[in-house]
Formats: C-alpha cells, structure tokens, sequence
C-alpha cells in the first residue's frame, strides 16, 4: 500500500490572503508557530506561498542600504538589479502578502504518493507544499515533518502490507516480520524470480527501513540475467 499525502497532511492550515499587509503576515507567523503558509486569493486559490525568508528581504536591503551609513559599492547595487536577484530586491520594497509571496506556489494533490511529494519537495528546494482540489483551492498542506511520519507507521500495518503484496504462488511460503520498521523475509519458494519479486515489493513499501532477505529458492529461473547470491 502507498501512503497518499491525504494520510499525512495538516487540514487545519495556516493561510494568509494575498491582500494582507506585512505587519499581519508577520503576526501570523509569529502567533501560529509556523514558518511559512499558503497565500489565497478570494477564491481561495493558492497564487502562492510566504516564508520567514520572504519577510526578512525587507529587513535585509533595509540594512544594507541604509543601515550603518553604509553603501555598497556600484558593482553590487546592479548586481541586485540583475534577473538572478531582480525577485528579492523587489520583496524587500513590499508591503502585502502578494507583494513578498514567493509565486507560482509549488503544490501537490491529496492522491499524490509521499514519495513523489517528498520528491517535489526536494526538486524545487521548498519545506512544504500546499495541498489543492482540482479548482486550485487549498485543502491541506504537507510539509517535511509529514513525510517523516511514514516512518512511524505501526510494524503491523508494514506486515500486512508485505503480505498483501507477495506473489501469490509464494506468498504461502514466505514468513514476514517486522521489527522497528525492519522487514525481514524467511522461507523457500520453488523460483528465484518469485523471490527477487518479493523482496523487491518488501522494500517499496512504505515505512520500510531496512530489508533483510533470507527467502531461498529451488529453481534459478533468472540465472542468465543475474548474478546468483543465494539458493537452496
């Protein structure tokens, strides 16, 4: 079985409309915990998301520019004008929500797997990812501290899930136990391939930590293609 993000993700989510100005944003973050959230239009479409890092541009080209007497020298003032950082130097003169949101949002649905959730996540370099209907309204959102709880799943449920998924002409003859998130297979079927099928399955469930693979088989049916590692 495939944990879904709609098995992990916050309803509840912290989202901030796009006209808000910076002082309630910042509030908002402050007063909820939260590092970032959703940026909704009046339809609740999310057109985008606001971070920490969004909020504190300001701050930053405030201090560098007029902090401290100080004024970078010419080189650096174009360089913030340059496409590579047109984007926050343009943050740092904002003052509402779609102003400093970082925008188009990365999203995801609640039928994506975690896996592929956890995937875009790391593609676009975000700690989080809001979750949307087919209209693009938020329905949810998913973040890092999410994905890590399908590490957690009960041992049992992981079991049952393996067993779900054995070949069927060898399920019968595999034990499986799970400990602490630990697959381990035992038994012997008559091929080799019934094996590597189950093992392969084993380790795509998800939860699993770790596979030990202890199935023997009678039959080498893939030796041509495989080296042998095992075998009755």
């Amino acid at each position: 079985m495939r944990v879904k993000v709609q098995d992990v993700m916050t309803c509840e989510v912290v989202a901030v409309d796009e006209k808000a100005p910076f002082h309630t944003v910042a509030e908002l973050l402050i007063q909820n915990a939260v590092s970032g959230a959703p940026v909704l239009d009046g339809d609740d479409r999310v057109v985008g998301v606001i971070s920490e890092a969004d909020l504190l541009r300001k701050q930053e080209f405030k201090q560098q520019y007029y902090g401290d007497d100080y004024r970078p020298p010419l080189r650096a003032r174009v360089r913030h004008l340059t496409d590579h950082e047109r984007g926050a130097y343009t943050k740092s003169f904002g003052e509402t929500a779609r102003d400093l949101m970082t925008s188009p949002a990365v999203v995801t649905t609640q039928d994506t797997s975690v896996v592929a959730a956890a995937r875009l996540m790391d593609k676009h370099g975000v700690k989080r990812l809001p979750v949307v209907d087919a209209q693009g309204r938020l329905v949810g959102l998913i973040t890092r501290r999410d994905l890590i709880r399908v590490f957690v799943r009960n041992d049992e449920t992981i079991r049952l899930d393996v067993v779900k998924g054995l070949p069927l002409h060898a399920a019968a003859r595999i034990d499986v136990t799970v400990t602490d998130g630990v697959v381990t297979l035992t038994g012997q079927v008559e091929k080799h391939s019934q094996a590597a099928l189950a093992a392969r399955h084993a380790e795509n469930v998800d939860g699993v930590v770790a596979l030990r693979d202890e199935v023997t088989w009678t039959d080498n049916d893939i030796a041509d293609y495989i080296p042998i590692y095992g075998g009755a």
